[in-house]
This record gives C-alpha cells, sequence and structure tokens, in this order.
C-alpha cells in the first residue's frame, strides 16, 4: 500500500526546519548517483542546476535534490547538501575535486513566520547529514513547513499546506516513490471525488471561495507572482536515460493538474525531478502512470497531515471542528 519515497532502494531523506521563522529544507540523497529529469511546469520557478538534467548535457546522474522554503534565498540550502556530500567523498570526479550535483527547487513561504528567516546552507547540510531511509512525519515538515495553498483571492484566505509523501509497487520488484510540497495558489482537490480540501476560504463563515470561480468571476487574481508553488521528486528503481526521465516528469505534472486548481500558473513554479536508481527497464509510459498515481497520493497526504500554524488554519483544523 502507499508508503515513502525511502522505499525505493538507495533513496534517503532528511529535513531541517526553523521553527521559529517557519521555514525549512528537505533533502533527498541517492549516494550511489542516479540519472535525474526535470519538468518546470509554472511560471515562476526557483531552480538550480536544472539546465544540466538538459538530455543533451553532459551530466549523466545527480548525488542529491534539495527542496526549500525561503523563495530565491532558499537555494543556498544546496550548497550546505554539497559541502555534506564532499565530504563523503560523493561527487564527479573532476580530477583536483569530486563535484556533487544536487539540483534545486525553492518555494514561497515568507506570508507566515519571518520573512528574513530562510534556509542556508547550514540547514541544508544538516538535512543531509540527517538523511536516512524509513519513515518520517508528512504535513509540517521540511520543505512545507511553511508551505501555504489557496492564495488566489489574497493571502488572507490561504490554508495550510505541505509536505506528502508516498510510494507503491509495481511488476517486476518496481517500486515508485514521491515527496512532494505543496504551496500552491490554486485549491486542493480530492481527485476520487472532486471536492476541495484545503484551498482559499473564509474562516470566519467557514465558506470555500473556489479559486476557479473566483478566477471566472473577477478575471484576474489578488496573489503576488513568484509566491506560489507546488515542487516535489519521484523516484524509480527503474533504469531510465535522462530523456526517459524527462518524460516522466513531463507526464506526472498530470498529477498536478488532477489535484490543484487552478494550476501552472503565472504565479506557481512549479517543478517535478525524477530519478532513475535501477538497473531493469520499463515502458516509459507504464513508470509515467506510477509516477502520476503516487504523486496524487503524496499531495493528498501531505495536504491532510498539516496542521495549523501561525494562525492559518489546516485541514485536520476544519475535521476537529467538524467533529
Amino acid at each position: 500500500m502507499y508508503g515513502n519515497i525511502t522505499d525505493v532502494p538507495g533513496v534517503k531523506v532528511g529535513h531541517a526546519e526553523n521553527k521559529d521563522g517557519i521555514t525549512g529544507c528537505t533533502v533527498i540523497l541517492v549516494e550511489n548517483g542516479a540519472v535525474c529529469g526535470v519538468d518546470v511546469r509554472g511560471s515562476a520557478p526557483g531552480t538550480r542546476e536544472t539546465d544540466a538534467l538538459d538530455p543533451i548535457n553532459e551530466i549523466q546522474q545527480v548525488h542529491g535534490i534539495c527542496l526549500a522554503g525561503g523563495s530565491a534565498f532558499g537555494l543556498d540550502a544546496a550548497t550546505g547538501v554539497m559541502h555534506y556530500l564532499e565530504e563523503q567523498g560523493i561527487g564527479v570526479d573532476a580530477g583536483i575535486a569530486k563535484i556533487p550535483i544536487v539540483p534545486s527547487a525553492v518555494l514561497f513561504d515568507l506570508f507566515i513566520g519571518d520573512a528574513h528567516a530562510r534556509p542556508t546552507a547550514q540547514m541544508g547540510y544538516e538535512a543531509a547529514a540527517k538523511a536516512t531511509s524509513g519513515v518520517f512525519a508528512n504535513g509540517n515538515t521540511g520543505a512545507g513547513y511553511g508551505a501555504t495553498v489557496g492564495k488566489l483571492a489574497g493571502p488572507q484566505f490561504c490554508m495550510k499546506g505541505g509536505l506528502g509523501t508516498s510510494s507503491l509497487q509495481g511488476k517486476e520488484g518496481l517500486v515508485a516513490g514521491a515527496i512532494v510540497a505543496i504551496n500552491a495558489v490554486g485549491d486542493i482537490k480530492d481527485p476520487a471525488t472532486r471536492t476541495i480540501i484545503a484551498g482559499a476560504r473564509n474562516g470566519q463563515t467557514g465558506q470555500w471561495l473556489d479559486s476557479c470561480a473566483y478566477l471566472e468571476e473577477h478575471g484576474h487574481s489578488q496573489a503576488l507572482a513568484g509566491t506560489n508553488t507546488t515542487i516535489g521528486v519521484v523516484a524509480i528503481n527503474a533504469m531510465l536515460t535522462k530523456a526517459e526521465a524527462k518524460k516522466i516528469a513531463q507526464l506526472t505534472q498530470n498529477a498536478l493538474a488532477r489535484t490543484i486548481y487552478p494550476v501552472h500558473t503565472m504565479l506557481d513554479g512549479d517543478t517535478i525531478f525524477v530519478l532513475g536508481t535501477g538497473h531493469q527497464t520499463y515502458p516509459v509510459d507504464y513508470l509515467g502512470h506510477l509516477a502520476t498515481k503516487v504523486v496524487e497520493e503524496a499531495i493528498i497526504t501531505g495536504v491532510k497531515a498539516a496542521a495549523t500554524l501561525d494562525g492559518v488554519e489546516s485541514y485536520t483544523s476544519i475535521q476537529q471542528m467538524k467533529a
């Protein structure tokens, strides 16, 4: 059944949070190296080392991925991950040094907490040093610590987003896992029921605003560019080329389209990485289907696990009020 991205062999995860500042980062390590592809679908991304993942470019493997809050400032966290891996002797051998390849993507979490608190290189190092296989908490964790959703009508109507993970078993020993930090401008809907589970909401009346309906009525958004995004990583113990990994990342964006309304906007920086860690080949469409399914589950899990923070209500707080 559904589990954790570290169910994929060779994948470790670690987190670090600044709980006073309300921000954090999540590090996914593949110390033995993994083929990686990326798809950036939102129009306001914050990324690092994604050009290296283009199939026409030289680099063939990465050693980790860093997901962080802090907007563009949070890209500093990846430097700490590189320092940790360098100390372990991990990286591309350039003769005089080993260079760890650590792509990164960030989200904007400055609406709550301290807007001057951002993930630092030290936090990235700490998250990498703590990376391990096994269970970790969903919700207010790592890169999802300060995440929020449902900001299209203005940040005052937002709810808590979070970090979610999931995994599933495929054929012939295949395992697909995902980890996603959900910080979307849009609402989150359960793909099975199409009902909103988190999003723009009037906390005083308890009414959903329905971001798509708001956009249709007003023709514009009250959100600010670059202040939203959903970022995530899929890991599969399959043998992939860089081109296949990129294609699977493109297919996986369907999971965002099935759970976030609206999605891939001018205000989001939606970015998905795909890691191939195995030695057996499978059809790309099959892998893309599993990747999409596992990301959908990770998104719903992350939002449902998020807890109220800094006065921002959450799925769990709404359920408690109903009880």
